[in-house]
């Protein structure tokens, strides 16, 4: 029996990795995670104070969690990054979140050459170098104990965000390829695959591009009137995560509001 599995009958989830920690979505669901018991490494590529502050909030409520800077798009960071995790007990979650922009917005004509690759260095590469990492560690054929792989979207794969974030969007929609192929791929090491989209969230996101007030003006089309909080998108991620959703794999789960 593996250590996760011993683990997991004394009520002890093991160690989740959560990229892109330090805030919005990514610290909501790392406080999540801590909550459910989870041993969580909060990742940071360059944010560390934030993600002092979040080992901070989740050390306050009894938690455990340790900040760890790696940059995602970086091969070597990632295996760093999980040696650390496999050091401090067995692993069982990975939550790909680390995502840029480019903190700009505008129309993909007048997106820099450079701003486009480290988008797609980061949320592209980045996503499929932890995926591809998280399968090496959790598949039973390897000694691991199975696991579960969250991954997030983004509902801006539904029309592309045309004068906005067109380069971002796609990024997202391979996202979703690699979320599905991947899911089918590794059903049968144990290992599950599923992604959130969020929709608007109220997040740092939109002021770091240039636009504090976006969310506020996209609420008119959205059914349900208002974005997303970063906890609602987080409690979606722990759904998937749990055992309710343990025949779940695959799917790309929308949390936006009805949009």
């Amino acid at each position: 029996m593996t250590e996760a599995k011993i683990a997991a009958q004394h009520g002890d989830p093991g160690v989740a990795i959560v990229t892109g920690a330090s805030r919005g979505i990514g610290a909501a669901v790392a406080l999540a995670t801590a909550a459910a018991g989870y041993q969580v490494m909060v990742n940071y590529s360059e944010d560390a104070e934030g993600a002092r502050i979040v080992v901070k909030d989740i050390l306050a409520q009894g938690g455990e969690a340790r900040a760890v800077q790696a940059d995602v798009s970086q091969p070597a960071d990632v295996g760093r990054l999980f040696d650390e995790a496999a050091a401090w007990g067995p692993l069982t979650a990975v939550i790909n979140n680390a995502a840029i922009t480019g903190n700009l917005i505008g129309p993909l004509a007048e997106v820099p050459a450079e701003t486009v690759q480290r988008v797609v260095d980061v949320n592209v590469a980045g996503m499929i170098f932890m995926c591809q990492e998280a399968v090496r560690r959790l598949s039973t054929d390897n000694g691991g104990s199975g696991g579960s792989i969250v991954n997030i979207s983004s509902t801006a794969t539904k029309a592309g965000s045309p004068g906005t974030w067109v380069h971002y969007a796609a990024t997202k929609g391979a996202v979703d390829v690699l979320t599905v192929g991947l899911a089918a791929e590794v059903a049968k090491l144990g290992i599950r695959v599923n992604a959130v989209a969020p929709g608007s969230t109220n997040t740092g996101l939109h002021a770091a591009a240039g636009m504090p007030d976006r969310v506020e003006r996209l609420n008119p089309t959205i059914p349900m009137g208002r974005g997303a909080e970063p906890e609602e998108v987080a409690a979606a991620v722990m759904w998937l995560m749990s055992d309710e959703a343990g025949y779940i794999t695959g799917a790309v789960l929308p949390v936006s509001g009805g949009r």
